[in-house]
């Protein structure tokens, strides 16, 4: 029997100040020794700690390649202005870095205006970011004359939701956009279906009931005032939700974004019947990336651990970040920070409370007992070293010190 070859991975050039002693090497480790469909925790015991650290986390495909453009083009280009339409990832200790390197921003994340476009001209650098961008300024950078292709870092499975869609409209389905209407990956994804595709935008579950009822023809009034701003110029309520496809943002909730989708089968079955079924929904994969699908799969594997305290860090604005604190939250003590930063002291933390959507102080946060276990994770906009230096910190706190070496040395015993 011919043995098939392991296919090599993308390797990419990043700045090594975002990798780490302990954490870079733990997850590479485990990258080359095991299955990728192990999903089971790194444990890691210094002194009276114990970390316990998903499988998978951190930087993912998308924003390595995201990153490394964004720095290859610097160091290309010392000469020449340098424009990012918006974030290039939701991380900002990256793009403050990016700031001060010289990189300037053309937009905030809200859409809001720092930098006119009338101010850029052919000569300049604009890069695309990870999340793509909407139709609208790609029609004003090809109008100036303004070449993408080696600076589009927009990442392949954002690119794949939309193919998908474009593929479901060429059938006369109405795409259904699961996703935060604020994000811009969701401005990106509903600007880039052609203009007439009927499209829409619902944030979750509890929207999809409330379109259902529109569907089934339960309801008639107030559908675009409710919609306002999520829903394609023209879109007939009478005619548009005969043949319905869901994608959806690709950092969503895994089991919403499954819910949705049978919840909408029921729907269509409910109207048209079982046996019509498959004429008016299409049987669509669910179009998370694989990152999204791995951290959130990797971090439900502890939640039957007796866990003391989790630490989840990223960017506030970050969508897969939240996920994973929604999930951590249901199970333990969580606090979600943008950095070890955050750790004011072994008194004090500030931490972002995703109800009330402002950081927030908490004193006296750190557990007092003979063993504590601590699960500490980063979203896939995360550099390892962020996640080694809050590590640092709380073994400082505690007053554990860090034989780096001995922990790399005791880990490799497994394999």
């Amino acid at each position: 029997m011919k043995k098939t070859k392991k296919k090599k991975l993308k390797s990419f050039v990043l700045p090594k100040y975002y990798e780490s002693k302990i954490i870079s090497e733990v997850k590479n480790i485990r990258t080359v020794n095991e299955k990728r469909t192990d999903y089971s925790p790194t444990k890691l015991t210094i002194g009276k700690l114990n970390f316990y650290i998903p499988k998978y986390f951190g930087f993912c495909f998308g924003v390595k390649n995201a990153i490394e453009i964004c720095y290859k083009t610097l160091e290309e280009n010392p000469d020449k202005n340098i424009y990012l339409i918006s974030e290039v990832i939701h991380n900002p200790d990256v793009n403050d870095d990016l700031k001060e390197k010289g990189i300037i921003f053309l937009q905030k994340s809200s859409g809001e205006t720092i930098v006119p476009w009338k101010n850029i001209d052919k000569n300049d650098i604009v890069i695309i970011p990870a999340f793509g961008t909407t139709k609208e300024n790609m029609e004003i950078i090809n109008k100036k004359g303004i070449k993408t292709k080696s600076y589009d870092t927009t990442c392949p499975f954002v690119t794949k939701v939309w193919n998908r869609g474009n593929y479901l409209a060429e059938k006369n389905y109405t795409i259904i956009i699961h996703g935060k209407p604020e994000h811009e990956e969701t401005k990106a994804t509903f600007s880039n279906f052609s203009s007439e595709i009927p499209r829409i935008i619902i944030k979750n579950i509890q929207e999809a009931k409330l379109l259902s009822k529109y569907i089934l023809d339960e309801r008639k009034k107030d559908f675009k005032k409710i919609f306002k701003g999520r829903i394609s110029e023209n879109f007939n309520q009478k005619k548009d939700f005969k043949k319905i496809g869901v994608v959806n943002q690709t950092t969503m909730l895994a089991e919403e974004t499954q819910e949705i989708s049978n919840f909408f089968e029921k729907i269509m079955e409910k109207k048209y019947g079982i046996d019509n079924l498959k004429n008016h929904i299409a049987n669509t994969r669910d179009t998370l990336c694989y990152a999204t699908n791995e951290n959130q799969t990797s971090i439900k594997q502890l939640i039957d651990l007796d866990i003391d305290l989790a630490f989840i860090t990223g960017g506030y604005n970050s969508s897969n970040t939240s996920q994973l604190v929604k999930i951590c939250e249901n199970y333990f003590k969580t606090y979600f920070i943008s950095s070890e930063k955050k750790l004011i002291s072994e008194k004090e933390i500030i931490h972002f409370d995703m109800a009330d959507k402002i950081e927030k102080k908490h004193l006296n946060y750190l557990p007092n007992k003979k063993k504590i276990n601590f699960l500490i994770s980063g979203g896939a906009s995360c550099p390892d070293s962020v996640l080694e230096r809050l590590l640092e910190k709380i073994c400082k706190y505690y007053n554990q010190p860090i034989d780096k070496k001995k922990i790399i040395q005791d880990f490799l015993k497994k394999y």
